[in-house]
This record gives structure tokens, C-alpha cells and sequence, in this order.
């Protein structure tokens, strides 16, 4: 099936950039930022996302996507109590939840309900570009949130970045070039995501993390994004400097999610 919006002109990442800017500016006028700042007051304690990603193993951060621009519906139907709580089992260190609506069918109802399934820490994805955002992320209980710095300004990232500190979330910032990760540790990004698919054009790149990791500070938490396919491919990895892999679709199209994450994690047949 395919995802709305396809046939609009610019990337992928712009189409979807203007329909979240249209969405976000409809729900400001519904729900101020001081209704949201009540929210982060009620919002459940945090959990340690940084500590999660930084463990001696393969941390691996669990994606639940429902979809995605390149293949369409993945999972359907679609239970996030149910796949989140199968995949804290088989080892998860995180959970990442898409909350963006048109085009990966997620919702923030997915992310409340997931997280609260689990002990895990919860990352919300999405496409984050104003600060309304980053205080949703905290009242709907999330512990950390995405940052695409191909989607955001030089100043815009670096307030995003602290305004996410200034309420105990360190945000992941996610680069796809050099240059972008650059700008990244300009911003003093401490958690640096290398996604090997590059969201303009929708290719696909395993070997984007290799070239970048040897950019990447000690002092910085390195996660590498899509593409991962086996155990292997986490193992040299890990042996290059990546601390923790993130793995969505590869989860979500196979028939037990949970045997798929642990033969990741190199305990195929693990009774989960």
C-alpha cells in the first residue's frame, strides 16, 4: 500500500517536513505551550536512555513503524503493547516509537501506550523542528526524541538540543554526511545517530556508518540507523565504535519480531 503524499514535488524529507509544519501550526492553535508545560509537570518519571545505549553489549534501540514512505504499510495489523512488550523479552535496550502520522501511520497514542507496557526508555521518532515539539515529546512521557540536522538551522538545532537538556532529555541528533555531522558536534550534540538512509532520496548505505565513524568523538554515544540486516552486521559495528544500533523495519516485516531481535542479538531460537 502506498504512503499519501508521494507524487508532491521536493525529496522525501521536504514533502514530509511541509505536512508536519501544516499539522504542528493546526495543533499550536489547539494546545498552547503552557498547556503543555502542565503536561511535562504530570508527565511519568524519566528513564535512562543514555545509560541504555551504553551498556557492554549489542544495545539494540527497537523500532515500531507501522510504515515508511519506501515500503509502504509494514506491519498490519499493528499492536504496540503487544510488539513492545515482546521486544523488551528478547532483549531491547530502547524502544523507538514513529509518532509521525501521513506517512509512517505512527501516533503518540503508540508511544504512551508502548512505554508504558515496559520498563524501557522510550525515543520518540518523528521530525522535530520547534519547541512545541520537544515539550509534547516530555508530556506524552517520551525520554528522548530525534533531531535531523538536514532538517533544521544551525541556531534551531543548538536550541533544541538544550531546551531537550533543560528538561532531561538528551535528544539523539541524526547525520547522514560528513558535513552534517560536522554541524552536529558544532551544535555539541552528545548522542550522534548516523542513518544510512539517506532521507532526501531514500538510498540506502551500510557502509555511511564506516565512513563516519572515525569522525565521531569517544566522548559521543555513536548509534547507526537502517539497513542492518544480520548479527554480523551489529558485530562490525560494534568492533568500528558504534555503542548501539537502531533496527525498525527489518523487526517489523518478520513474522516474530521478537525471534528476529534476538537472532540480532545472536541468540536465535531464545525462548522469548
Amino acid at each position: 500500500m502506498a504512503i499519501s503524499a508521494q507524487a508532491d514535488s521536493g525529496t522525501v524529507l521536504d514533502r514530509i517536513l511541509q505536512a508536519r509544519r501544516l499539522e504542528v501550526d493546526h495543533r499550536k492553535r489547539v494546545l498552547p505551550e503552557t498547556a503543555l508545560r502542565y503536561g511535562v509537570n504530570a508527565a511519568t518519571p524519566l528513564r535512562d536512555f543514555t545509560s541504555a545505549l551504553t551498556r557492554d553489549s549489542l544495545n539494540i534501540i527497537a523500532e515500531l513503524k507501522p510504515a515508511s514512505p519506501s515500503k509502504g504499510i509494514l506491519r498490519d495489523p499493528f499492536h504496540p503493547v503487544e510488539l513492545a512488550q515482546s521486544l523488551e523479552s528478547a532483549g531491547a535496550a530502547v524502544l523507538s516509537v514513529l509518532t509521525e502520522g501521513e506517512f509512517f501511520r505512527g501516533s503518540l497514542k503508540n508511544l504512551r501506550d508502548a512505554r508504558k507496557a515496559v520498563k524501557l526508555p522510550a525515543f520518540r521518532k518523528d521530525f522535530i523542528f520547534d519547541s512545541w515539539q520537544v515539550w509534547e515529546t516530555r508530556a506524552n512521557d517520551a525520554d528522548s526524541f530525534l533531531l535531523i540536522v538536514a532538517a533544521l538551522s544551525d541556531e534551531l538545532l543548538r536550541d533544541l538540543i538544550a531546551l531537550g537538556r533543560q528538561l532531561k532529555m538528551e535528544p539523539l541528533v541524526e547525520v547522514h554526511t560528513a558535513a552534517e555531522l560536522d554541524r552536529a558536534l558544532a551544535a555539541e550534540a552528545r548522542i550522534i545517530g548516523v542513518n544510512n538512509r539517506d532521507l532526501k532520496t531514500l538510498d540506502l548505505r551500510v557502509e555511511t556508518s564506516f565512513e563516519l565513524i572515525e569522525r565521531i568523538p569517544d566522548s559521543c554515544i555513536a548509534v547507526s540507523e537502517s539497513g542492518l540486516r544480520t548479527h554480523d552486521d551489529l558485530v562490525r559495528l560494534r568492533n568500528a565504535g558504534f555503542d548501539a544500533f537502531l533496527i525498525g523495519e527489518s523487526l517489523m516485516l518478520s513474522p516474530d519480531p521478537a525471534a528476529a531481535l534476538a537472532t540480532f542479538l545472536g541468540r536465535p531460537g531464545l525462548p522469548v
